[in-house]
């Protein structure tokens, strides 16, 4: 079975420009294919002009409420702040077993003309594999 079995990607925050305020990513469901039980944020940025964008992985047992910060110690490195040095960098911060749904959020603050961002989720180890594709 190849890498592709086992792994899905999925968009919680698709790329976007970010300026002052919260950027909620949509949920994505850990849940499928019987459980992934691994799972990595990946954060790609574009141009950043100005300010900060701080980048949180929150998880919700429903989906749509509840939803809180991954606790640092269930992180594998640290979650980014981006800024304008960060044009074009891709960041990975693994995540160990949480609520089933997971989302991104991004957080600017300081910018005039903010920056891009996108935040995907890279879900592995099914229970059953290969995996399904939707």
């Amino acid at each position: 079975m190849t890498l592709y079995d086992r792994t899905l990607t999925k968009v919680s925050l698709a790329p976007a420009v970010a300026t002052n305020g919260t950027l909620n990513g949509t949920a994505v469901d850990r849940g499928v294919n019987g459980g992934m039980q691994g799972a990595m944020l990946v954060v790609s940025t574009g141009v950043i002009t100005d300010g900060s964008h701080a980048v949180t992985i929150q998880d919700s047992a429903d989906g749509s409420t509840g939803w809180t910060a991954v606790a640092a110690g269930l992180l594998q490195g640290s979650a980014p702040t981006v800024v304008a040095a960060n044009d074009g960098t891709v960041f990975e911060v693994g995540i160990g077993l949480t609520r089933r749904y997971l989302r991104a959020v991004v957080v600017t603050s300081g910018a005039t003309d903010g920056g891009l961002i996108g935040c995907h989720f890279l879900l592995t180890a099914p229970r059953f594999a290969p995996v399904a594709r939707s």
